[in-house]
């Protein structure tokens, strides 16, 4: 899974970061909440891991800001107010999951692991098509047609479209797109991710004569469909 973690101690941050790295996932660490703010809402994270208290704009507030805008990703508070009126304040703000310090990091991965379980099914019940650009793909049928043309794709590409689709307008970098489409954890030396949007814009575009998938240079890759 893709995780956004904001912690400010470093110690904590680290301990929590490799453990779940250890896992298989991947992990991105912010210390304070107006660049973890800015992270969730233009990146595509599976699970939210807020530190309650950072310096400025802390994790209640980051929480509250992306239930608002309608982010609906699974997010779980860490805090060490154990009194029960904050741990409520946190479920009421739309936290999905609370964890009080001291924790045991088994505890955390097991929440963790949850939290991005029911996403996943929740996503799976409800989506089963997806369609922009007179581009659609039927999710269940693993089919893909564009203009009502039939376009032909292998599992990687379908993978591939179906994950820029669900994250339009959002930045997908190489290494997101790695741990989503291949489940690898960061490579420098494939270029897997190259070839597969290159052929990919060769079946979607090419033969209508636009662009869907542009490159961010420095950045990454986004379906931004204008």
């Amino acid at each position: 899974m893709h995780i956004l973690l904001l912690e400010d101690d470093d110690e904590i941050a680290a301990w929590v970061r490799d453990g779940l790295a250890r896992s298989g996932h991947v992990v991105d660490h912010f210390v304070n909440g107006r660049d973890a703010l800015i992270a969730a809402t233009t990146s595509d994270y599976d699970v939210l891991v807020l530190d309650r208290m950072t310096p400025g704009l802390d994790g209640l507030a980051v929480l509250r800001t992306l239930r608002a805008a309608k982010v609906i990703t699974p997010v779980m508070l860490l805090t060490a107010l154990s009194e029960v009126d904050h741990r409520v304040e946190g479920l009421e703000a739309g936290a999905d999951d609370y964890l009080p310090k001291p924790f045991a990091f088994t505890e955390l991965e097991a929440r963790v692991a949850a939290l991005g379980r029911r996403i996943s099914r929740s996503r799976n019940a409800e989506i089963t098509s997806l369609s922009d650009k007179g581009i659609q793909i039927d999710l269940l049928k693993q089919t893909c047609t564009r203009n009502g043309v039939q376009v032909d794709l292998n599992a990687k590409e379908f993978r591939l479209l179906e994950t820029f689709m669900r994250a339009k307008g959002r930045i997908l970098t190489r290494n997101m797109l790695l741990e989503k489409v291949w489940g690898l954890n960061f490579d420098p030396t494939t270029s897997v991710v190259e070839t597969h949007v290159s052929r990919l814009r060769a079946k979607i575009e090419k033969p209508f004569g636009d662009t869907v998938i542009r490159t961010v240079r420095g950045a990454g890759y986004i379906f931004d469909p204008q």
